[in-house]
C-alpha cells in the first residue's frame, strides 16, 4: 500500500480551499499536524486523510484469479479437482452407511423383533453418519467445490441370520461398515499427498 502524508507545521503543499489541518501529535510546545485533502471529481493523486489507497493496483494479481464463468466458485483457491472428487466419493460413502444403519433401525424397531436398544443405537449411528456427510458437504462448499451426490444403494430390510441371530449379525455388519468407512477416510486423507 502506498502511504503519503504531509506532516509539518504549515502543510503548504496543498490548496488551502481543499485542505484542513487536523491536530495529530503534540511534542513539547510544537504541535505537529497532518494534512487532509478532499477534492471532488478530480483524478489527481491528492492525499485524503493522509493515506493514498489504490486498491485495484494492490489486488490486480488477485483479480486475474477471479473466474470468468458464472458457474465457477469465487471461493475456490488451491483446491485440486482430485480432492473435490474424493470428497464427493466420501459423501456418498457416508450417506450409504447412514442408509444401511437406518434400515437396521427400522428392522430392530419392528414389533416382532422389538430390540429397542439396538434400534436406538442404529438410529443414532445413522444420524451420526449423515452428519459426517453434511460436514463434508459444507467443507466442499467452503472450498469452492461442487457437491455431486450419487445414488444410494438400497439396503437389506431383513437382518436375521440362522446361525448368529439378528443382533450379532447386525453388529458384525456395523463393525465391517465402520472399518470400511475408516479405510475410505484414510484414502481421502492420502489424496492431498498425491495432488
Amino acid at each position: 500500500m502506498l502511504l503519503k502524508a504531509a506532516v509539518n507545521a504549515n502543510a503548504s503543499l496543498f490548496n488551502s480551499e481543499n485542505t484542513r489541518l487536523v491536530p495529530l501529535l503534540q511534542r513539547g510546545t510544537k504541535l505537529d499536524r497532518i494534512s487532509v485533502s478532499a477534492t471532488k471529481g478530480s483524478n489527481n493523486n491528492r492525499v485524503l486523510t493522509g493515506v493514498l489507497f489504490e486498491p485495484f493496483e494492490e489486488v490486480k494479481k488477485e483479480l486475474d484469479l477471479v473466474p470468468i464463468v458464472p458457474q465457477d466458485s469465487l471461493a475456490r483457491h488451491k483446491f485440486h479437482v482430485d480432492s473435490e472428487s474424493a470428497i464427493n466419493e466420501q459423501i456418498n460413502v457416508e450417506y450409504n452407511v447412514s442408509y444401511v444403519y437406518h434400515a437396521m433401525y427400522a428392522y430392530f424397531d419392528r414389533d416382532n423383533v422389538a430390540l429397542k436398544g439396538l434400534a436406538k443405537f442404529f438410529k443414532e449411528s445413522s444420524e451420526e453418519e449423515r452428519g459426517h456427510a453434511e460436514k463434508l458437504m459444507e467443507y466442499q462448499n467452503q472450498r469452492g467445490g461442487k457437491v455431486k451426490l450419487q445414488s444410494i444403494v438400497m439396503p437389506l430390510s431383513e437382518f436375521d441370520h440362522a446361525d448368529k441371530g439378528d443382533a450379532l449379525h447386525a453388529m458384525e455388519l456395523a463393525l465391517s461398515l465402520e472399518k470400511l468407512t475408516n479405510e475410505k477416510l484414510l484414502n481421502l486423507h492420502n489424496v492431498r499427498h498425491v495432488c
